[in-house]
């Protein structure tokens, strides 16, 4: 069977498999059963497939799990111990007169925060404070998770961690001056568009069901609501941030010190006995709430180790298609950004890995050009894709619905997928 029936047949199921997700179906299933269906199609030896798609990837992804563990305990330490419905109420407070400001300034900060920081433990750990927060202002929980990880995207443009992840596939760009004039404008381009989509929905702000909300997700209830925390407790969840920034600490130390500061700050260890069962219960629970995400994330795996094996399957029919001038190319990628969705063939940590290879391979274009123009639809998944873990943990914590969050990012970052392709061109064509 030839490389391009093959590469039709994947196609094929990839289109099922969306099909299926859009309708509801269950991800961590869907994603296992694509792994041994892109085996099976893709003429991937046994003995392969067991270690390169089952076993290499899940081993691999040991290290973003711990970051996911520590994560979730830091979130589970902010709930309990009072600090995240604190800031909560303080934010609610704040924000009665003008939530769609209070939310707007929620999602300047989150970004912020992202210009430095990066990895599913700095999402968790950021996210359990912000999230509720957007909440207590009486943000639907569709709406404010689809905000909250745009604002987490817009600054990946100028994020160094991911900048040198795309290298991998252009290892010639440089992140200079150039691209990181590039960088701010599409990030700008990116917030504007989260702020008019804040705007659009604006009708949809009810405080009313901000109590609500916050209980279904666990961010509130009868024993936390009720605590006093001291002022200076505010400071702690930002303290990862600032120890990566300030002395480049990993996230799991950094997580670590902001969950300990955070339970004597509170008072939890004033008795010995009750300050074990917090930490015990703390851990226990955060545990228990991640047990599924991790299961999903394994799946994952193994559907993205099926992918990069299937890649070069994909070569024929992305040489025969893609064109070759610079502006057709952005207008293209732009218009076509959302098969960077699911793990497809615009995302190069997944099947865009062969679009990458394909485009370089032709010579006819600088790296300079290729990582910008390769990096937003790329961007693009890393905001509003359902696959990618933190977007992952969101719909879990959040009680959001697939289909739901993807109603509300696809449209807005594909708007800014075509506007960052133009200004691709404008600075690199």
């Amino acid at each position: 069977m030839s490389s391009t029936v093959i590469a039709i047949l994947l196609l094929i199921t990839f289109a099922l498999f969306i099909w299926y997700i859009l309708k509801g179906g269950n991800l961590m299933i869907g994603f296992f059963v694509m792994a041994i269906l892109w085996c099976i199609i893709g003429l991937v030896p046994f003995n392969e497939a067991i270690k390169k798609v089952f076993a290499q990837p899940a081993l691999s992804y040991g290290p973003t799990i711990i970051y996911i563990i520590f994560g979730s305990w830091f979130g589970r330490v902010l709930v309990d111990s009072g600090i995240a419905p604190a800031i909560s109420e303080a934010t609610k407070s704040i924000g009665k007169k003008k939530p769609l400001l209070a939310a707007i300034l929620v999602v300047l900060v989150t970004a912020f925060i992202f210009v430095s920081a990066y990895g599913v433990g700095s999402v968790i750990a950021i996210g359990v404070i912000l999230l509720p927060i957007l909440l207590s202002l009486g943000l639907p929980r569709d709406v404010a998770l689809a905000a909250f990880s745009m604002a987490i995207g817009a600054p990946m443009y100028i994020n160094v961690v991911l900048y040198n992840q795309m290298k991998a596939f252009v290892p010639k760009a440089a992140y200079d001056s150039k691209y990181l004039t590039f960088g701010i404008c599409a990030a700008i381009v990116q917030l504007l568009a989260i702020i008019v989509f804040l705007f659009f929905n604006r009708k949809k702000i009810n405080p009313a069901m901000a109590d609500d909300n916050l209980k279904l997700i666990g961010a509130e209830n009868n024993e936390t609501s009720t605590v006093k925390v001291p002022k200076v407790a505010y400071i702690v969840p930002i303290i990862p941030v600032l120890m990566n920034m300030a002395f480049k600490w990993d996230a799991v130390p950094a997580l670590t010190l902001a969950s300990i500061i955070a339970i004597f700050l509170t008072g939890q260890f004033k008795d010995y006995k009750k300050g074990l069962k917090f930490l015990n219960d703390s851990i226990s629970h955060a545990i228990s709430d991640i047990a599924g995400l991790i299961m999903f994330l394994m799946a994952l795996e193994s559907f993205t180790g099926a992918a990069t094996i299937n890649a070069e399957r994909f070569r024929p029919i992305l040489a025969a298609v893609l064109p070759h001038q610079h502006l057709i190319l952005c207008l293209a990628l732009g218009i076509l950004a959302p098969l960077a969705l699911f793990r497809g063939p615009l995302h190069v940590w997944g099947a865009g890995a062969a679009t990458a290879a394909v485009l370089y391979s032709t010579g006819l274009f600088s790296d300079a050009f290729l990582l910008p123009l390769l990096y937003v639809p790329t961007l693009m998944a890393v905001s509003v894709d359902i696959t990618q873990s933190w977007n992952v943990w969101g719909l879990d914590y959040m009680k959001v619905k697939s289909k739901d969050f993807l109603k509300y990012g696809v449209p807005v970052m594909w708007v800014v997928s075509i506007i960052n392709e133009i200004l691709v061109y404008h600075f690199f064509g």
